[in-house]
């Protein structure tokens, strides 16, 4: 594994601890979906919804680890099968449905930390957007590093526009345009370009945990395409999924 030494002061001595060049992967997957339950292991033309996210990260080879985040036994089982590490299992509060992604990554870090594992670079990869490919892991990954920002996410131009499309009631109950500009927009083609992000985040952690935040600072969008960026939530997205898989 390519690796940088760096100087750690430890009670008055210097100890040198390995810092990964190469970026690692990490897949939050937690066991209690309510939506779909067990949602990230349900099969899909044959593979549980995890495989996907573990197969592009692995193909990618750009990964010194990939890593999968879960409380889940199951989850861990299956994980490893296809060639994940699961070093350690997130305590069940950050598995709940209102538990933020923040403390689940900085769960994670720290975690890897004490396992002597450095990084320079993390993704963030969500396994219910099972379509994000290799090559989309490593376009968002060098737009990360040639470019001075926050993060990278992968982004999709939005569909329905806030601009144009979509509308919500004021407190008379009547509906309003949800974002305006100072001329009236006639096409959806003519409205500012407004991203959809999903399913991938770069982030340097030495940033991220200053800030401690997914979203914030300067965040730049890595466009891929609406058919990679079809995310699972409900049943009807799995059957969608089904589709375009069976059709390639």
């Amino acid at each position: 594994m390519e690796c940088i030494s760096r100087k750690k002061r430890i009670k008055g001595n210097i100890k040198l601890r390995k810092v990964m060049t190469k970026p690692i992967c990490i897949i939050p997957a937690r066991g209690g979906s309510k939506g779909v339950p067990k949602k990230n292991i349900r099969l899909i033309a044959g593979k549980p919804l995890i495989y996907y996210a573990i197969k592009s990260a692995l193909e990618s080879k750009i990964f010194s680890h990939v890593i999968v985040s879960t409380e889940d036994k199951k989850i861990a089982s299956i994980a490893k099968k296809y060639g994940a590490e699961v070093p350690f299992m997130r305590p069940k509060n950050l598995a709940t449905d209102k538990a933020a992604m923040e403390p689940v990554l900085l769960h994670a870090i720290k975690k890897l930390n004490l396992l002597g594992i450095y990084f320079e670079i993390f993704v963030c990869r969500d396994c219910t957007c099972p379509f994000i490919d290799a090559s989309d892991m490593k376009g968002a990954i060098e737009l990360f590093k040639k470019s001075d920002c926050y993060s990278t996410y992968a982004s999709v131009k939005a569909h329905p526009s806030p601009y144009f499309e979509m509308w919500e009631p004021n407190k008379a109950g009547f509906l309003e345009i949800s974002k305006t500009t100072n001329k009236i927009i006639h096409r959806r083609q003519d409205a500012p370009i407004v991203y959809t992000i999903v399913g991938l985040g770069v982030y340097q952690t030495k940033k991220f945990l200053k800030i401690r935040k997914c979203q914030a600072g300067k965040m730049l969008p890595y466009e891929i395409t609406k058919e990679h960026s079809h995310m699972i939530d409900f049943e009807f997205d799995f059957k969608v999924a089904e589709l375009l898989l069976k059709n390639g």
